[in-house]
């Protein structure tokens, strides 16, 4: 998962959703309805977010919300946001995640100790 030029923390209003970011993180998945991966994706994202309480699975149509995509300068289709419980992004990853990325990144939200957006 690779670094993200992003630096403001991010909010609903922000996302342009309306529901809540998650109590500890938040997995924001930007799909397109004819992105093959995004399944795959959605699969991963719901399973890792299920083995972490407090933490959310967002899924956002990128076409949809054109606006946030180009904010945020999602390029691709699966784009996978790793933000920490004050919407800040902790890692950022285009294509389909491993599923042991996933959980390094969440592992690293939740700890809280990071210095923001990394190579990895």
């Amino acid at each position: 998962m690779d670094g993200s030029e992003h630096r403001e923390p991010l909010t609903p209003a922000v996302l342009g959703i309306t529901g809540p970011l998650g109590e500890r993180a938040t997995l924001v998945h930007f799909s397109s309805a004819f992105c093959r991966p995004c399944a795959a994706t959605r699969r991963v994202l719901a399973q890792v977010a299920a083995m972490v309480p407090g933490t959310a699975h967002i899924e956002i149509d990128a076409e949809s919300h054109l606006e946030t995509v180009r904010a945020l300068r999602i390029t691709a289709t699966p784009t996978v946001l790793v933000l920490d419980a004050a919407g800040s992004v902790v890692r950022r990853a285009a294509g389909l995640p491993r599923k042991a990325d996933v959980i390094a990144a969440l592992g690293a939200a939740v700890a809280g100790g990071t210095t923001g957006p990394t190579d990895a």
